[in-house]
């Protein structure tokens, strides 16, 4: 039986979940690594909600308590027969049967909604873009995949901030990562993008840090480290400029890939990549985010996932 590391991504609807954790699927092995998406824990179809007038990011319109389950289960290393909901019709499909890998991403809405879920992660990310793109995000990808129409998707927008400062926003206190991918002020090209990451003291960041570190004083300036304060709590501030350059990412990305013990058959070509419209694309910012958080899971593995929390 296998007990995997547990990764929880959580953040509002179009925030970027699937595209930050299909890149670290990709880098770390689907064969060692699989995902499972809390959306599929919807109570109610979509011509549902709108008859009752609830959304899905509300917890009575989800099986929380079936959800929580399912994490704790994961986390033990069970298998689970999980629930499937279709976005593409917002119809529910068969159940799936899900047998634990040596990584688990838990990724969607309500991930770290309870206690019980919370403390089955070895690692939790919450994604706070700016709130102008992600619904930017959100109008392009329910437009081009999901069938609405750009007012029908501004309307839902509106209807759902409510629940999103109720229930989405949250938990953004509860993670120990969070990433901010803003665009930069004086260009179009969605590929470059900023990062800024909250490092919270909830896990050790030591060896990000240094590593960070030792990237400045050799000479990358488009990557920053500050002490700061969140929520009035004192964490770590790592910022990625929009502007690093392809050397800058390189020598970077070197670094972190020599200091990961793992066993080298990770996929360094799968990191960054994102969908615009009908084409896919790279951004080295978001490759780098992808590789910190690897790192991390796998530092996890290597120490063993009580070593992680402090007591």
């Amino acid at each position: 039986m296998v007990r995997p590391i547990m990764l929880g991504i959580v953040g509002d609807s179009a925030a970027g979940k699937t595209t930050l954790s299909g890149g670290i699927v990709r880098l770390l092995g689907a064969e060692r690594t699989a995902v499972i998406c809390t959306d599929d824990y919807h109570r109610f179809d979509r011509l549902q909600r709108r008859a009752l007038n609830i959304t899905p990011l509300d917890v009575a319109s989800n099986y929380m308590d079936i959800m929580a389950q399912h994490v704790r289960l994961l986390a033990a290393g069970e298998p689970i027969l999980k629930p499937v909901y279709r976005h593409n019709d917002g119809t529910f499909g068969p159940p799936e049967y899900v047998v634990a890998r040596q990584f688990m991403v838990v990724e969607g809405l309500l991930g770290l909604t309870t206690r019980s879920m919370r403390d089955s992660y070895a690692v939790t990310i919450y994604l706070d873009p700016p709130e102008d793109l992600r619904r930017e995000w959100k109008l392009e990808r329910d437009c081009l995949k999901r069938g609405y129409e750009r007012d029908q998707v501004i309307a839902e927008l509106h209807r759902r901030e409510p629940d999103s400062a109720a229930f989405i926003r949250p938990q953004r206190a509860s993670a120990d990562i969070v990433v901010r991918f803003a665009p930069a002020l004086d260009a179009d090209d969605r590929a470059r993008l900023s990062a800024r990451l909250v490092l919270r003291p909830t896990i050790s960041h030591r060896d990000i840090t240094e590593l960070i570190e030792k990237a400045l004083a050799d000479g990358c300036t488009s990557i920053g480290l500050e002490l700061g304060r969140d929520d009035g709590q004192p964490v770590d501030l790592l910022h990625v400029s929009a502007d690093i350059t392809p050397e800058e990412t390189a020598h970077v990305e070197s670094l972190l890939w020599d200091s990961m013990d793992f066993d080298h058959h990770l996929e360094r070509s799968a990191i960054g990549s994102f969908v615009e419209g009908n084409r896919r694309r790279h951004s080295d910012t978001l490759a780098l985010v992808q590789l910190f958080i690897a790192y991390h899971l796998l530092d996890a593995a290597a120490a063993g996932r009580e070593d992680r929390r402090p007591a």
